[in-house]
């Protein structure tokens, strides 16, 4: 039987990926060979719940609360291919490069009625989180983008439920489903890190004691959520492994003190405060306990599942540190590599300013979006996202190798 190309992405935690894109687009190679239903490695679906990057026009859909996000489903953004698609970019993610090397079509967000779901949905809200506002209450941590009635992860799970229960007749119909499908997680939890930093976040964009007093206050707070985001990461990759799915990635965190918007924030003069690459070393010394306590999670996922499933975990924080290492040789501007390409110029060293993020009046895009890393600060560019996906499904920083690029065959 012929297999039909379908790419349905389910996205936990909230990120920006909005309407499907041109056709004109770098990604148009995707619709082009699913037309022609090449099949990689048995691959017919992508599952993918996440946070970071992908998931705007549910968030608009369900009442926005503007913030940081009020400006990602406009222009400059998707500057590079020639529209906003509500994508926190110049253009395309990970997921869309990875939907293309796998020969399936992009996605349409789930609220989006009347949208052509045959070949994908995407079910993220941007700026939601892991744990229940309840539980980030509780830590005096505030949740501010998005209006779900739904807290954390439950939202998702429900419209995925929902989505598989109308498309399929019974369980042994998802279990066929996913059996030829790519579940990739996301870095559920970014949100719930980010907000917490934010409480007692500097803001007035100057070094002082005071602004590192507070990044130190900032980081023991998201410390206190690591083992309650690793345990919801865990029971989502559980819940999706014990419906049939046979192959699922999980994304640790970025090295969050090479992220133009937060060494802007502390803009510590004292050389002790940065690593040798440039970059904050006690933001990156939390990412790596997160990704540390999730490395464990995804280990013991990989015993519970053995032989019924591949649990493979990405290594965003070594793609981003390679990206950021082979900058010149990549084609990116080193001397630029912690420098937003979109926000306000004159925002000091990092051209990012929390005041005035891309695409609010007097702000500005770079005229050549690909030269740079990060695209506002926060997200990265369209060209680094490239750069990620080939370094993680092509270059061994998913471990195990959940996709065979030589095994593909006409349906």
């Amino acid at each position: 039987m012929a297999l039909v190309p379908l790419v349905t992405v389910l996205l936990f935690a909230g990120s920006c990926l909005g309407s499907a894109p041109p056709t004109t687009s770098p990604a148009a190679s995707a619709a082009s060979t699913a037309t022609r239903t090449v099949v990689v490695d048995g691959i017919t679906a992508i599952y993918k719940p996440r946070r970071l990057a992908v998931g705007h026009r549910n968030l608009a859909r369900q009442g926005a609360t503007g913030g940081l996000l009020r400006y990602t489903t406009r222009l400059p953004y998707g500057v590079t291919v020639g529209r906003a698609t509500g994508r926190c970019s110049d253009g395309y993610l990970i997921i869309d490069f990875l939907a293309r090397d796998l020969g399936l079509p992009l996605l349409n967000p789930y609220l989006d009625e009347g949208a052509d779901f045959a070949h994908g949905v995407n079910f993220a809200v941007a700026g939601a989180t892991a744990l229940n506002t309840t539980a980030l209450a509780a830590r005096r941590i505030t949740v501010p983008h998005t209006n779900s009635p739904l807290d954390g992860q439950l939202r998702f799970f429900l419209w995925f439920k929902e989505f598989m229960n109308s498309t399929t007749s019974s369980p042994q119909e998802i279990r066929e489903k996913l059996s030829k499908s790519l579940v990739m997680l996301g870095e559920i939890g970014g949100n719930d890190y980010n907000y917490a930093f934010l409480q007692t976040w500097p803001m007035d964009g100057g070094y002082s004691l005071g602004n590192v007093t507070r990044m130190i206050e900032s980081v023991a707070t998201a410390v206190d959520l690591v083992p309650e985001v690793v345990q919801s990461i865990a029971s989502a990759a559980k819940e999706v492994l014990d419906m049939g799915a046979t192959r699922v990635v999980i994304p640790g965190n970025l090295p969050l003190g090479c992220v133009p918007s937060y060494m802007s924030a502390v803009n510590a003069t004292d050389r002790a405060a940065y690593d040798a690459r440039g970059c904050l070393v006690a933001l990156n010394l939390f990412a790596a306990l997160h990704n540390a306590w999730l490395r464990r999670a995804v280990g013991e996922l990989r015993r519970a599942y053995r032989g019924a499933a591949v649990v493979a975990y990405a290594d965003y924080s070594a793609a981003y540190a390679a990206t950021l290492d082979g900058a010149a040789a990549l084609g990116f501007d080193e001397r630029r590599v912690f420098r937003a390409c979109c926000g306000k110029g004159g925002g000091g060293a990092y051209g990012f300013d929390v005041r005035a993020m891309c695409g609010a009046p007097g702000t500005a895009a770079c005229a050549d979006p690909g030269r740079y890393v990060s695209w506002d600060g926060v997200h990265l560019t369209q060209r680094a996202y490239g750069v990620m996906a080939e370094l993680l499904f092509r270059r061994g920083l998913v471990h195990p190798p959940p996709i065979n690029f030589t095994n593909s065959a006409r349906a």
